[in-house]
């Protein structure tokens, strides 16, 4: 488990990560999306942002590095992408 790789959307102009905000009226909960493959999150950039995709870049972490990011950005959780192109996302949250 310490050693799988994941993988993150990050802007190139801010360098905030790709978030979801699965309860409208709760801007305060943000879940940070997370794909199993590179090419899961080149399809879901290509899928929902195709315009806008060379503006960001697909970084890959460690799972101490991903609860690592999760406390430092303050996020409530991750949304686990589980199909790109729907798109179907698991939200969990940090405990």
């Amino acid at each position: 488990m310490l050693s799988e790789v994941r993988y993150l959307v990050r802007s190139k102009f801010d360098g905030r990560y790709l978030l979801a905000h699965p309860v409208a009226e709760r801007s305060d909960l943000s879940y940070l999306l997370v794909f199993r493959e590179y090419s899961e999150a080149l399809s879901y950039l290509n899928q929902h942002a195709a315009g806008l995709a060379e503006r960001f870049v697909i970084e890959s972490v460690s799972s101490m590095q991903l609860k690592a990011t999760l406390k430092r950005w303050g996020f409530s959780g991750i949304g686990w992408v589980e199909d790109p192109w729907v798109p179907r996302i698991r939200f969990l949250s940090s405990p």
